[in-house]
């Protein structure tokens, strides 16, 4: 027996015009279909029908993650600061993090993800080795106070997410653990209806080594991704990498050039007549305070977001002029890596061993040529720093890599020993010897997935759910008049009486017009129409993603509908 919903008592309020305030498609339309309310800036409630595709997703997340021997757990969303102060994330986290106090003063935090507090519970339960593996999961509201939350449910302050962690007591169960989470995730968005890639990524604020992020093609993304058409490389271009390979070449002497208000890579290419990739960008950063100065091609630009990545935790900013105040070493619009002191010095890999660049002279309207590197300067550090374009080599192949917007919906992490060494999560070993635990920890945005198949599967008439997490399997509509209303709801009770998921649309005082426009816009896979026929006992079956259309018998759609 499943449950049939009536319109004429849901609380459901569909909308004609899109909200003023909605970017992207998944938010015009969640908001028009009544899934969903806002009730502030990133803070939104689930109305009937978005909750049910909300919870269809938590199951099937639930099984998969069941099938992998994982076990639920739930833990409190508000968490004492001293956790993550042991882990340095209540710095490292920043403004992300909702901060309170209770009344007594004591600090808290509404947990943004949960490695501390998982680690001591395995702390406080696992005492040997025989008690590992073991995989914990969660499926709980999130919370982080991003500055611009935008997008409807893909960007929000409140979220809801499945987070699973697991305990090892070698890397090579650690690995094997990666990989039964990793299938499962791609079980979950195969059965759920997405499109996705997996792509190699970086781990950020999590910490640990290997790092891949799942992510849903749609124009709606906030990540960029780039992937190979000649091989199966794909990444985030945060996680793209570039080959060092140091040049052979014979280079002239340095010699400095006159150039005269050129304190840009534009205006000293064209006073030059030469290429942008021709001069070497230096730009000046301060790290925890102390300027670092990063090379990169004059025709490519320097990534904040991954020389942060590589340089974390420490905190990377841009430099001001009052940054420039007594250090005349550093002449601004004209540094050049060649001379300079008491600066580290890194560099993309571009820049490599015996590559030969016009840079700054380190003196006002000068610059210099043949400043090559290796021979006129050393760098301290290779890093891929430059903002990653179409066309850029593949690491794998060497073909030229495409780029597209997807969104995230699920990253796996191979922590490692990070957050045990932080709090000593040690068990008896086989030798009766303490041995520190290896950890995973993954993740999936449950709430962000509705968003993501809403963006990848509605057409220009609304949603279209894939049927596994569609909030009912039939949306029956009468067509108006008695006999068909009940018709329509004798259809109902016998399908609901088959295990048949419907929502049935017996509003009176409701136009046929209006609804058939609010079956399109809700997106149910199959709609049903008590119309025209109804006292020769024959319905309409329509398929909402194709548009096909069948007339049956009473019993022939039934049939049809329970098979």
């Amino acid at each position: 027996m499943a449950q049939v919903q009536r319109m004429s008592r849901l609380m459901v309020k569909t909308l004609r015009d899109d909200p003023a305030d909605a970017e992207t498609l998944s938010h015009k339309l969640l908001v028009r279909a009544g899934y969903v309310r806002r009730n502030a800036a990133g803070i939104w409630t689930w109305l009937p029908l978005g909750k049910k595709v909300l919870d269809n997703i938590s199951r099937v997340v639930r099984e998969e993650m069941d099938a992998i021997g994982a076990q639920e757990v739930l833990l409190p969303a508000l968490l004492p600061k001293e956790p993550y102060e042991a882990s340095a994330r209540w710095e490292e986290y920043g403004d992300l993090l909702f901060r309170l106090k209770d009344r007594k003063g004591a600090e808290y935090l509404l947990g943004p993800t949960h490695e501390e507090i998982f680690t001591l519970v395995v702390k406080d339960q696992v005492a040997s080795y025989k008690d590992l593996p073991v995989m914990l999961y969660q499926i709980q509201t999130k919370y982080r106070d991003e500055a611009r939350p935008r997008s409807g449910v893909l960007r929000g302050r409140e979220f809801q997410m499945k987070d699973s962690y697991s305990f090892d007591i070698t890397d090579e169960g650690l690995a094997e653990s990666y990989g039964l989470h990793r299938e499962a995730y791609q079980k979950i968005f195969a059965r759920i209806g997405l499109d996705y890639r997996i792509v190699s990524a970086v781990s950020g604020a999590m910490g640990g080594s290997a790092s891949e992020e799942f992510l849903a093609p749609a124009a709606a993304g906030e990540d960029t991704f780039v992937d190979c058409p000649a091989c199966d490389y794909a990444a985030n271009t945060e996680a793209v990498t570039f080959k060092l390979t140091p040049v052979s070449e014979e280079h002239g002497a340095v010699e400095e050039l006159d150039t005269p208000d050129t304190p840009t890579i534009e205006t000293l290419a064209e006073h030059l007549g030469v290429p942008a990739s021709a001069t070497l960008k230096n730009l000046l950063v301060k790290v925890d305070g102390e300027i670092v100065a990063v090379g990169v091609p004059g025709d490519r630009e320097v990534d904040l977001g991954k020389l942060g990545e590589h340089l974390a935790p420490a905190v990377v900013e841009l430099v001001t002029a009052e940054d420039f105040e007594g250090r005349e070493d550093l002449v601004r619009g004209y540094v050049g890596p060649q001379g300079l002191e008491k600066v580290r010095y890194i560099a993309d890999p571009r820049v490599a061993p015996g590559t030969a660049w016009i840079t700054g002279a380190n003196k006002v309207n000068t610059h210099a040529k043949n400043v090559v590197a290796g021979r006129d300067f050393e760098v301290d550090d290779y890093f891929d720093v430059v903002v990653v374009e179409e066309g850029d080599p593949c690491p794998a192949c060497g073909t030229g890599l495409k780029m597209d917007r997807a969104i995230e919906i699920g990253h796996i992490f191979q922590l490692g020993r990070k957050y045990a060494d932080t709090f000593g999560l040690d068990v008896l070993g086989q030798q009766g010897k303490p041995v520190r635990v290896t950890m995973g920890s993954y993740g999936i945005g449950v709430s962000r997935a509705v968003a993501a198949l809403a963006e990848q599967s509605a057409d220009d008439k609304g949603l279209c759910w894939p049927k596994e997490i569609a909030p009912a399997d039939v949306h029956v509509v009468a067509a108006g008049k008695a006999l068909q209303t009940e018709l329509a709801l004798d259809v109902s009770e016998k399908l609901g009486a088959a295990g048949v998921r419907v929502l049935v649309d017996d509003r009176a005082g409701v136009s046929p017009g209006v609804k058939f426009t609010d079956a399109e816009l809700i997106g149910v896979p199959t709609i049903l129409v008590a119309g025209r026929r109804s006292a020769e006992g024959v319905v309409e079956l329509k398929d909402r993603r194709t548009g096909e259309r069948e007339e049956l018998t009473v019993d022939e759609a039934i049939a049809r509908l329970t098979a």
